[in-house]
């Protein structure tokens, strides 16, 4: 059996909006992962860029489980000095952005193609964005 390999007209990348509203954060950032992946379409091949542009809403209101409010999230820059070190709590007042952004960043590959697939990513803390000329689909995240 051959390799599928999907062609260049076959690679679409729709756009979804999903309100991270009371949705935990490990559910969240896997949902968006398969979406920027393409692994929701029949044309998804793992080395075709067939991923999915990704909205999500109100970042500030995610919910975090366990005693994650107490740990620190770490990034290094990759500079001599550069890591930083904050704790999950004072992000989600100051920087909610950089909390779903790292879990997703997480669930991708680690490859080039996760850099182009995590462009596509938006996230915002309010209820409205500046992409509604792309008429964006509403995803449901089903709750526990």
């Amino acid at each position: 059996m051959k390799t599928f390999t999907p062609k260049p007209a076959d690679l679409t990348h729709d756009w979804y909006v999903i309100d991270a509203t009371d949705v935990v954060l490990g559910r969240l950032a896997s949902q968006a992962a398969i979406l920027l992946r393409g692994k929701n379409k029949p044309t998804y091949a793992p080395h075709a860029d067939s991923g999915n542009h990704v909205i999500i809403l109100n970042a500030d209101k995610i919910a975090l489980t366990g005693n994650k409010l107490g740990k620190e999230l770490y990034m290094h820059s990759g500079r001599p000095g550069g890591l930083r070190r904050d704790s999950y709590g004072k992000l989600l007042k100051t920087n909610p952005e950089r909390i779903i952004k790292s879990a997703i960043k997480g669930m991708l590959p680690k490859n080039r193609l996760a850099k182009v697939q995590l462009d596509r990513l938006h996230i915002i803390c309010g209820t409205e964005h500046p992409y509604a000329g792309q008429k964006p689909q509403v995803f449901e995240i089903a709750q526990v």
